[in-house]
């Protein structure tokens, strides 16, 4: 039976109603952007002596049910995984039977995110073996927590929030488990080689240094030394060799593919515009784009536009895509800063030049930090699923309250200096610009301009922008009447959904405090 320990519900800065704990675990509410400051020390994993590993190096064990023996595994423990093949992997499933078949029950599944392919997981979820899920819930696990069947709360991070979550030791990993295209025995591994190659293992890099197992999974195994390294093998316990740990190819998914609507494309073609007509469009600018079609569609009239004007980017932050990769290729920029590969052409261009350098979210999106890549890009272009007139943003939730979808870097990429999210006016007639977001994931003070096919709309709280495209032809206006203009398309305002007053999950803002809940469908 559902009896989850969530404390009281209590207001946050925001206005949203939040849990004052997680899984029994007190929380705080968010109170605001860049506040409270951290406190305290980095979370240590345990200290570990060679004395304990082969003298050889060979860290190699039969199968993943030994691995998960010898690590200890036991009730109620934490595991992670990490989604570099997205769609493809073919790891979690397989883990998770084995979890089953040793008889344990209520582990907590810490993915960096979750596809499709997971689902049959739910049946792991159903008899008690995975206790509940903190990180992205696509499709029908998505589905399975709004419904209210999961025993405990997701917990939605940011890549960066889930970085943060476990230096800070908020989550304490006791297996991370690994999948690695090439390793050798030692432990060592990387993504950029082997038959199931997909870049650069970034996202696993936080649980390789702070877990208190790492087991290491692959389908490529080399003598020693795996070089280059993105895995080194002095955090790694155990080896593991599969037939097959995933499909790169289903890294390429439907939000990989460049759109050809011509609604979203005139969105992709105005979201290049306003960044040129606003000056944002110069010698050494940076700018990052997310992989989905409207934002790839961007990334190619953004590159005509640099072409035409005779500018050079200094550097592109990735998700690497085929059409990044031409940029750099054609020396329309110096770098790209990849966090995340997303097809072929950016493995391949990873492996081969030496100025499309691997990242991680502790160089690029964690706010206790020394700094990060986020806040020093010029321009990011993201998409959402919701905005409101506040110029709130929402991206896990439809508008009928499911949680569908991962939060990934997006609440990281809002530092940049000018924040656009490239949006639809509406979606199967119901409008994407509402009174109030069904769930808040960006506050609205870091959200700069809302593009759509019908008009432009510029954050008040952005003077300068409305300064800067003054007198330009982009079809600009107040979000309000943008909202009017759609509402009268689509026959009224949305209708409400109907959720019930139970949570299913909470997201987390980029210091761990939550921001909102979402609630029972």
């Amino acid at each position: 039976m559902r009896q989850i320990d969530f404390g009281e519900l209590t207001q946050n800065s925001a206005g949203r109603r939040v849990p004052t704990r997680v899984n029994g675990v007190p929380s705080r509410p968010f109170s605001g952007v860049g506040a409270p400051a951290p406190e305290g020390s980095h979370h240590g994993p345990p200290i570990r002596s060679c004395s304990d590993y082969p003298a050889d190096g060979d860290k190699r064990v039969a199968s993943l049910r030994e691995a998960l023996e010898r690590c200890g595994l036991e009730d109620g423990m934490t595991v992670s995984t990490h989604h570099h093949f997205r769609d493809g992997d073919r790891v979690a499933v397989p883990l998770f039977d084995a979890i089953a078949e040793m008889g344990l029950k209520d582990i907590r599944w810490f993915p960096s995110a979750s596809f499709p392919c997971h689902e049959p997981i739910v049946k792991h979820l159903e008899s008690g073996v995975v206790h509940h899920i903190e990180g992205s819930m696509n499709g029908a696990l998505g589905d399975y927590c709004s419904s209210g069947r999961m025993r405990g709360l997701g917990v939605l991070r940011s890549h960066g929030g889930r970085f943060q979550s476990v230096q800070d030791g908020e989550v304490h990993i006791d297996v991370a488990v690994l999948a690695a295209p090439t390793a050798d025995a030692f432990g060592n591994a990387n993504g950029l080689t082997g038959p199931a190659a997909f870049g650069q293992m970034g996202f696993a890099l936080a649980d390789s240094l702070w877990a208190d197992r790492v087991v290491v999974v692959t389908d490529n195994l080399v003598p020693f030394p795996c070089v280059p390294w993105q895995i080194q093998g002095n955090h790694v316990d155990f080896v593991v060799e599969m037939d097959c740990i995933g499909d790169p190819e289903r890294i390429v998914s439907g939000t990989t593919q460049i759109t050809r609507s011509p609604d979203r494309l005139l969105i992709a073609e105005l979201t290049a515009r306003f960044i040129r007509d606003a000056g944002i469009l110069k010698d050494g600018f940076s700018f990052q784009a997310g992989a989905g079609g409207t934002a790839l569609a961007f990334a190619v009239y953004l590159k005509g536009m640099m072409q035409a004007a005779g500018v050079k980017a200094r550097f592109i932050r990735g998700g690497s895509t085929k059409y990044l990769v031409e940029m750099l290729e054609e020396g329309l920029t110096d770098y790209i800063l990849d966090g995340q590969t997303f097809d072929m052409a950016g493995v391949r261009s990873m492996r081969e030049n030496a100025n499309h350098v691997p990242t991680s979210p502790l160089t690029s999106y964690n706010f206790h930090g020394k700094g990060n890549f986020a806040s020093m890009i010029d321009a990011v272009v993201l998409g959402a699923t919701e905005v409101d007139v506040e110029f709130n943003g929402n991206v896990v939730s439809h508008s009928d309250g499911r949680v569908l979808h991962g939060i990934g870097g997006w609440q990281n990429c809002l530092a940049a200096k000018c924040t656009i999210l490239a949006v639809p006016s509406f979606r199967d007639r119901i409008p994407v610009i509402r009174d109030r977001v069904t769930t808040l994931v960006g506050p609205g003070e870091l959200i700069d301009v809302i593009v759509t096919e019908r008009a432009i709309a510029i954050n008040p709280r952005r003077p300068d922008l409305l300064d800067a495209v003054k007198g330009s032809d982009l079809p600009i206006k107040p979000i309000e009447d943008l909202q009017a203009e759609v509402e009268a398309i689509c026959g009224g305002k949305p209708t409400e959904p109907e959720l019930s007053d139970d949570p299913v999950a909470v997201v987390k803002w980029v210091d761990g405090t939550i921001l909102d809940t979402a609630w029972r469908v």
